[in-house]
């Protein structure tokens, strides 16, 4: 069976051109359910054969029983969905097991998000000298300013970036390009952090390093450095369940939606390939939701 996952790994690197992430986490949960089978038939090499339908389902009631999210839940039986239909398609089994098990019901949380006046106090709070300080607040202006996912700002380059036309270019999931406008708060903290590190990465000896965020070493600054900036930067401002990069995507989507932007605009710029992902944005305060009444209805 392993042989197997190794050519459905290859199939979606090469043919489906997925992101190394999504491609990381389809090994991952594959190896983890050869894992199972190995535990539960007492044997060191299970076949292809042995996937069946009960066999998948025991997986998923372990993987609840210990705890993990339905999201989580939802990702493994996706990839097994996947797997199995490629076997299907390429090895001609068949029958496929995992095709008649239905998804487990999302979970439907609402985003953490700032207030408008906390993401004001996020970035007068940051230090805007040095540069370590200039380049943390361009960490945060551009992900409230643009509402870019983590792994888009890690992959950034110094290329990525036109301060003419005031953009940038993200490669997002499935290595999908899109270009998204950088505001004028944005645009002075990537100026002012590019000036600084052009002398910086030269002094480090590595002037050839083309990553938009670097590290003390001159190098590409990883995604836990940039969490780590992130949770200092909240910490300083305000109290939340959740202190990550992913809360900074969140408070852009819904500043702009209470301010009346375009749900389908918003979509755009968040990457989101259904609009029921960016619908979840669409709480919006109850102060919005009487204004809205307010200026509509006839006898408000």
């Amino acid at each position: 069976m392993k042989d197997c996952v190794r050519k459905f790994i290859l199939h979606i690197e090469l043919e489906r051109n997925l992101s190394p992430n999504t491609i990381k986490n389809y090994e991952r949960d594959l190896n983890q359910f050869i894992e199972f089978l190995k535990f539960q038939l007492g044997r060191k090499q299970p076949r292809i054969g042995d996937v069946t339908r009960l066999a998948i389902r025991h997986f998923l009631s372990v993987l609840r029983d210990e705890g993990a999210k339905v999201s989580t839940v939802r990702r493994k039986l996706a990839t097994i969905k996947s797997f199995m239909k490629y076997m299907c398609s390429r090895e001609n089994l068949k029958s496929n097991p995992a095709a008649s098990i239905k998804m487990p019901a999302a979970e439907r949380r609402l985003p953490c998000f700032l207030e408008e006046q906390d993401a004001r106090k996020l970035m007068d709070s940051a230090q805007k000298d040095g540069f370590t300080g200039l380049r943390d607040l361009a960490i945060l202006e551009i992900l409230y300013g643009t509402g870019m996912r983590l792994s888009e700002l890690h992959a950034l380059d110094v290329d990525d970036i036109d301060l003419f036309s005031e953009t940038t270019r993200v490669k997002g999931k499935g290595r999908k390009e899109r270009l998204l406008p950088l505001g004028r708060m944005a645009l002075v903290a990537v100026r002012e952090y590019l000036e600084r590190r052009a002398g910086f990465v030269a002094r480090k000896g590595r002037p050839e390093e083309r990553a938009f965020l670097v590290n003390r070493f001159g190098r590409r600054l990883s995604r836990r450095g940039i969490q780590r900036v992130i949770q200092r930067s909240l910490e300083r401002v305000c109290k939340l369940k959740q202190m990550s990069p992913h809360v900074l995507r969140h408070t852009f989507a819904t500043h702009l939606l209470e301010k009346g932007a375009d749900l389908r605009a918003v979509q755009e710029l968040l990457g989101h390939a259904s609009l029921s992902s960016t619908q979840i944005y669409t709480h919006v305060t109850s102060e919005r939701l009487r204004q809205v009444y307010d200026q509509a209805h006839p006898r408000a």
